[in-house]
């Protein structure tokens, strides 16, 4: 099957088997996948939890409206967004550049400089909100390495953000949540695996220039 092929077979699993589970290999591919996403500087400025406690994901369920998903799947991947976005955060970074680059600190100087400037000129408000963004780009990729590999999952934003937070300890943390998906394998009576994918028709939703 082609990517295209296996996009159209994706779907935002309603009913997962909770007897099903992704291997340890399955898993780290994914997390692989995740890890090489694209961000804004390649600043990455989130990190992701892998919740697999079943005590803890009972809590989130009732912090998520009751949904199924967060109990039954294999694991459930929580996208936290870091609250302290600033020149500690991208000194960081430069110095993992540096490091597995090779290359000496001082020739980025320029870069960091302009990482610096751009984070320096948001309000903390604005500095969340863009890495949120940047959470909900790791999302896709996600889901097209589960949908390429052949493995289910659901993104969810229907839940309640400040539980979560709570019953994750991310303020501790240093984080806040973007975004969760959980992940693994459908039931075979979940009914929305067999229905025909609905989007817009491409001349409504292209626009050539």
């Amino acid at each position: 099957m082609s990517l295209i092929d296996k996009l159209q077979r994706r779907y935002a699993t309603k009913k997962f088997d909770p007897a099903k589970k992704l291997s340890a290999k399955q898993l780290d591919d994914l997390l692989s996948a995740v890890q090489l996403s694209p961000s804004s500087y390649g600043l990455q400025s989130y990190k992701v939890l892998v919740v697999e406690d079943p005590a803890i994901r009972e809590q989130l369920r009732e912090a998520a409206h009751g949904q199924s998903q967060i109990t039954d799947a294999s694991q459930v991947l929580v996208f936290a967004s870091e609250t302290a976005i600033d020149e500690a955060l991208v000194n960081k970074y430069v110095d993992n550049i540096a490091l597995t680059r090779h290359v000496d600190r001082t020739h980025l100087a320029g870069f960091e400089n302009t990482m610096v400037g751009t984070v320096n000129r948001l309000s903390e408000d604005q500095k969340i909100a863009w890495s949120h963004k940047q959470a909900y780009i790791a999302l896709g990729v996600l889901l097209t390495a589960a949908a390429e590999m052949g493995i289910d999952a659901c993104p969810m934003e229907g839940f309640q953000a400040g539980k979560f937070d709570e019953i994750l300890g991310l303020k501790e943390k240093g984080l806040t949540v973007s975004v969760i998906a959980p992940i693994g394998f459908h039931a075979e009576d979940d009914g929305y695996s067999h229905l025909p994918k609905v989007r817009r028709p491409k001349e409504e939703m292209f626009i050539h220039v």
